[in-house]
C-alpha cells in the first residue's frame, strides 16, 4: 500500500468528504429551524440554563416538533466538525513541504474563501432587499464582511447579515494562526493555544458579551480545529493504524456512546465548552459505521457543501414564511430540496471557474 494510502486508511478521502455532508446538512437544518419561533433555542455562543433545560423537556415530552426542536439545538455542531476537518485537512496538505510562504498562504486562502463567499453574499443581499423584513446594511460593515475582519467588530450577531457568513472571518483567522503558530511546530503549540482560549471561556460570564465576542472569534474555533491538527500530525505519523481495523459495529457502538456524551455535557457550561470533541468523535464513529453504498450520498452532499453553505441563507429567506405560518415541515422540505439543487448548479458554475493558486 502506497505511504499516504497507508497514513490514511482509518479516515479516508470518502470519510471526509462523508463527514462534510453530515456537517452541512446539520448547520443547513440548524439555520433555519432555530428561527421558527416554537423552536427550542441553541446555545451556540452563550450559554443558558434555560435553553438546556427546554431540550430536556423537549426530549421527555416529545412531540411533533421533536426533529425540529433536535436540529435547531444541536445543529450548530456541525460548525465544529468542519473546523476539526480544517486542522486535519491543512496538516495533511501541507506539513510535507519544507517551506510555505506566509504570505502566499494567507492570500491563497483568502482568495478560495472569497470566491465563495461573495458569489452566496450577492445572491443573498438581492434576495433580502426584494422580500420582506430587509436588513439594514452599513457600508462599513459590507466591506469587513468581504474584507473577512467584521467579526473582530463589536456586537458580531448584529451587524453579521447573513449570520452564518461570520465562519468566513473565524476560518481566516485560524488560517492565519495555523500558518504563523503551528506549522510543522511542536504539538506543544497546539496543546497550548487550547488550553488557553479554554480557560479564556472557561473564566467568562456564560451568557455574557465577552463570550459572545470571544465564540465568534478564533477563541471559540480553537479546540475543534487544534484537535484537528493534533489528530492530522498522529495520522501521518502511523500512530492510529489501529483504528483501521475497528468494525462497523464498534463504530456503532462508539456513535451511540457519544452522542449521549455531547447530549449531557451541553449541559452544564464546563462542559459545554468540550461538547465539540464528543460531537467530532460521535460524527466520525457515524460516517465509519454506514456500509459503502450508504453513505455515498453523504459524499454527494459533502462534494457540494461549499455551495450549500454560502446559497442556504437566501433560500431560507424565500422559504421559511410557509413554516411560520403553520406547515412546518412542508416549508423545510422545499427548502432543503431547493438549497440542494441550486447548489448543485453553482458547483458546476465554480468547478469553471479559474482557481486561486499558492
Amino acid at each position: 500500500m502506497p505511504e499516504t494510502a497507508r497514513q490514511t486508511a482509518w479516515l479516508t478521502k470518502d470519510n471526509c468528504t462523508a463527514l462534510r455532508g453530515l456537517a452541512i446538512l446539520a448547520i443547513v437544518l440548524h439555520n433555519y429551524c432555530h428561527w421558527l419561533g416554537p423552536a427550542v433555542k441553541e446555545n451556540e455562543y452563550t450559554f443558558t440554563a434555560a435553553k438546556a433545560q427546554a431540550m430536556w423537556h423537549a426530549l421527555a415530552c416529545p412531540d411533533t416538533w421533536l426533529p425540529v426542536n433536535l436540529v435547531s439545538f444541536f445543529g450548530h455542531y456541525g460548525v465544529p466538525v468542519f473546523l476539526f476537518l480544517s486542522g486535519f485537512g491543512l496538516v495533511m496538505k501541507y506539513e510535507r513541504m519544507d517551506r510555505l510562504p506566509v504570505w502566499r498562504f494567507i492570500r491563497y486562502h483568502y482568495l478560495k474563501l472569497f470566491g465563495m463567499m461573495v458569489v452566496g453574499f450577492a445572491v443573498f443581499t438581492a434576495v433580502d432587499l426584494i422580500t420582506p423584513g430587509s436588513f439594514h446594511y452599513h457600508a462599513a460593515n459590507v466591506l469587513a464582511q468581504l474584507a473577512m475582519c467584521i467579526n473582530l467588530l463589536p456586537h458580531p450577531d448584529r451587524i453579521i447579515w447573513p449570520g452564518p457568513y461570520w465562519f468566513f472571518g473565524l476560518m481566516m483567522q485560524l488560517y492565519i494562526v495555523y500558518r504563523l503558530l503551528f506549522f510543522r511546530r511542536h504539538w506543544g503549540f497546539v496543546a497550548g493555544a487550547v488550553a488557553l482560549c479554554w480557560i479564556v471561556q472557561a473564566v467568562q460570564e456564560p451568557a455574557g458579551e465577552a463570550l459572545n465576542s470571544l465564540r465568534y472569534n478564533c477563541v471559540g474555533g480553537m479546540l475543534p480545529f487544534g484537535a484537528g491538527v493534533l489528530l492530522g500530525r498522529m495520522t501521518r505519523s502511523g500512530r492510529l493504524g489501529t483504528l483501521a481495523g475497528m468494525g462497523r459495529w464498534a463504530w456503532l457502538a462508539t456513535a451511540a456512546a457519544f452522542s449521549a456524551l455531547a447530549l449531557l455535557m451541553s449541559m452544564r457550561y464546563q462542559l459545554w465548552l468540550w461538547t465539540p470533541l464528543a460531537v467530532i468523535v460521535a460524527s466520525v464513529a457515524t460516517v465509519k459505521a454506514l456500509p459503502g453504498g450508504r453513505a455515498g450520498w453523504l459524499v454527494w452532499v459533502g462534494r457540494v457543501s461549499a455551495a450549500m453553505f454560502v446559497l442556504h441563507p437566501a433560500l431560507r429567506k424565500v422559504f421559511i414564511p410557509l413554516s411560520r405560518r403553520g406547515d412546518v415541515y412542508d416549508g423545510l422540505v422545499l427548502y432543503i430540496v431547493g438549497t440542494l439543487c441550486l447548489s448543485w448548479v453553482l458547483k458546476m458554475v465554480l468547478d469553471n471557474v479559474q482557481k486561486p493558486k499558492l
